[in-house]
């Protein structure tokens, strides 16, 4: 059974370790790893951050140290030279934030067995939402925290614990108990409906009726038959039951996007 551990605080530690990886064309592996050491492999592409954490890491007797480029081959790469126990990929600047997001979801489909942290700068809901659902164990702000709160952090996420702050894990609980929003694409991988539509074409999906839904998004049940007549004219389709053949064959629920009941919606949705 996973456990889960939740820093609290996350209280203002000095900065003297401020913590980002850095860009290499080469693995740089630390001394020979005892049987009892952590592989931990590092992914940035700040050189110079990459330096300082590489080297202050390398002093922890739990952790063998390796590091690579932050891009997908490389990572992927370095994994297969020697597979790391936890992988820890950095978040260099705000502007990079979708990369390391798709980054961090492609090494999870390759290896979903190996935990991975983030290191970012802020933890907005957003960012933290994305990488949870993007595979990640672990998000670790840099800001003000020291590096004995990070190799807590790794030891913890290693031995199969979740690291999350309680800010975090309340992003985490609100995405929950949101309305899923299922996206339906045309042949060439347009939207279709509007997201009110969205919302209401997923609960079908799952099974709910007219009551159940318009209680769902706090809709009139006269209401909810609008936006479902709506939907069938736009799919061509008549019934309850072609639309959820229609959900199946033709939804994306992978990528689709989670919208609070009634905070979120678009004008003329």
């Amino acid at each position: 059974m996973t456990s889960f551990l939740v820093d609290r605080s996350f209280p203002p530690y000095n900065r003297r370790i401020v913590v980002l990886l850095g860009r290499s064309n080469l693995m740089r592996p630390s001394s020979a790893a005892t049987s009892s050491t952590i592989g931990v492999l590092i992914a940035d592409s700040n050189r110079m951050q990459a330096q300082l954490l590489t080297s202050a890491l390398r002093r922890h007797p739990d952790f063998h140290i390796t590091t690579c480029p932050m891009d997908t081959i490389s990572i992927l790469q370095a994994m297969t030279t020697k597979l790391p126990q936890i992988a820890v990929l950095a978040l260099s600047t705000p502007t990079s934030v979708p990369e390391t997001v798709m980054t961090l979801r492609r090494v999870h489909l390759s290896h979903p067995e190996i935990p991975k942290v983030l290191l970012v700068d802020t933890c907005d809901r957003e960012l933290v939402v994305s990488a949870f659902r993007s595979g990640a164990r672990g998000i670790f702000p840099i800001t003000d925290a020291n590096l004995r709160l990070l190799c807590k952090c790794l030891l913890r996420v290693a031995a199969g614990q979740i690291w999350a702050s309680t800010e975090q894990l309340n992003y985490v609980i609100d995405l929950v108990s949101e309305v899923p929003s299922l996206r339906v694409l045309n042949s060439t991988g347009d939207d279709l409906l509007t997201p009110r539509e969205e919302q209401v074409v997923a609960l079908v999906a799952e099974g709910l009726g007219n009551r159940e839904i318009a209680r769902e998004l706090n809709l009139s049940e006269h209401t909810v038959k609008k936006y479902l007549y709506r939907v069938f004219e736009k799919l061509g389709i008549s019934t309850r039951v072609e639309l959820v053949l229609y959900a199946v064959n033709h939804g994306d629920p992978r990528h689709a996007e989670w919208l609070a009941g009634t905070s979120r919606l678009l004008p003329g949705a």
